[in-house]
């Protein structure tokens, strides 16, 4: 609940605000950590977010995502604020006014008032997984055990920002095959409904024999007009089935490992599986973090669940007292040279080193292969689209060539 407030600050001055707590003490207890001396505080219907119902606001802040390049800002602009030596409440309640997400707005008020009553502040961090991934919070946790904070929300700022741009550029590349793919789709459905019916009354009147490229546009495009509601729910339901299915564990390790077969795009996959897996693990690393509490955080936010799978008995065996290079030697998925240069790493005492080498070559590993898996698809697609067209084009010249034969034309 929103509590509205009147209060005055050390020097005397009258201030006015509003302020988020479960009762009335917690909101007086709450304007007393800010340093100023509670006058009057009664429930309030408005936040300070802006002029809306708290109802309303609510489910705007349910709706609102906080995207990368925010969470990178508010990264950077908390580390350089903790920096200059401003306490993190102190910085929270700066960076809650700069603050225009209101997802992310509602976490800093939420956080700053937490760390006020006493959490540490990747407790308070945690108590929002919707903005803060579980990485980030042991980022945090890790910096703040090391004593090397701002190191490491340098470091994490970098990899928000690099891991955004890496997935705008898959994003970019795949942009013209789904474009030539919708095209492909309306050019199809265009020609069923639209064109081959205008010629089905024809052909049926002159009675010649119809090719059989012919008889199968006709049959479709009449299965078309007959049944394509059924159609329609059909692929409703296969969509919504095989997203909720997709959400079961079994469901994201098959399409992962699915994706990780499909000829040009699975290597970009894997290639930016190792990229960010090394990236991760050397950030973690040069942070302080273990080898297996980095090996267990890197199993839950590797974003693939086929690569996941790889880890589920790789930290049984690191409990052993084994490296971490000689159980990967079996794996699937990870490539020689991401085993060797782990491999390496151990055995020179460098490993977050060796680990940030194996990063920068598969980033640009993937640039390059994003770069020609979007020259290598565009055509491929762009045939399939002739081939359609021109089959359609087919079935309609062979009847029109029968008839002026007929015709002595």
């Amino acid at each position: 609940m929103n509590y509205k407030y009147k209060a005055i600050t050390d020097s005397g001055s009258p201030v006015t605000g509003t302020i988020a707590a479960e009762n009335e003490a917690q909101a007086m207890q709450l304007i007393a950590a800010k340093g100023y001396i509670p006058q009057n505080v009664k429930a309030g219907g408005k936040s300070d977010a802006g002029d809306e119902p708290e109802w309303l606001e609510a489910i705007n802040r349910k709706l609102a995502k906080v995207k990368a390049p925010e969470l990178m800002l508010f990264t950077k602009q908390l580390r350089t604020m903790l920096d200059a030596g401003l306490p993190v409440t102190r910085a929270l309640d700066v960076m809650e006014q700069q603050s225009e997400n209101k997802k992310l707005k509602h976490a800093v008020i939420k956080m700053s008032q937490n760390i006020r009553l006493g959490s540490t502040m990747h407790q308070a961090f945690a108590q929002h997984p919707e903005c803060f991934s579980e990485l980030y919070i042991n980022m945090i946790q890790a910096g703040e055990v090391s004593g090397n904070l701002s190191d490491v929300m340098e470091r994490l700022a970098y990899l928000i920002d690099h891991e955004h741009k890496v997935k705008s550029k898959i994003k970019s590349a795949m942009t013209y095959p789904i474009i030539v793919v919708i095209a492909l789709l309306g050019a199809f459905t265009f020609l069923l409904g639209f064109v081959i019916p205008q010629f089905v009354t024809l052909f049926a009147g002159a009675g010649i024999e119809l090719p059989w490229p012919t008889k199968l546009c006709i049959t479709m495009s009449e299965m078309l007009f007959a049944y394509w509601h059924v159609g329609v729910l059909g692929i409703i339901a296969f969509i919504a089935g095989l997203a909720i299915y997709c959400k079961t564990p079994t469901g994201r390790f098959q399409r992962d490992t699915l994706f990780l077969r499909i000829p040009i795009i699975g290597p970009v996959l894997r290639k930016a599986a190792m990229a960010r897996f090394s990236s991760i693990f050397a950030i973690l690393q040069s942070s302080g973090v273990s080898v297996l509490n980095s090996v267990s955080i890197i199993s839950r936010t590797i974003g693939n669940a086929a690569i996941s799978r790889e880890f589920d008995n790789l930290e049984s065996k690191l409990m052993e007292g084994r490296g971490i290079s000689g159980p990967l030697q079996s794996s699937k998925h990870f490539t020689p040279m991401v085993i060797n240069m782990i491999a390496i790493g151990e055995e020179s005492g460098n490993l977050d080193g060796m680990l940030q080498e194996v990063a920068t070559h598969y980033d640009y590993e993937v640039e390059y292969s994003v770069g020609r898996m979007s020259e290598m698809i565009g055509p491929i697609l762009v045939l399939s689209l002739s081939g359609v067209v021109g089959f359609f084009a087919l079935a309609i010249m062979l009847p029109i060539f029968e008839l002026t034969k007929m015709t002595g034309l």
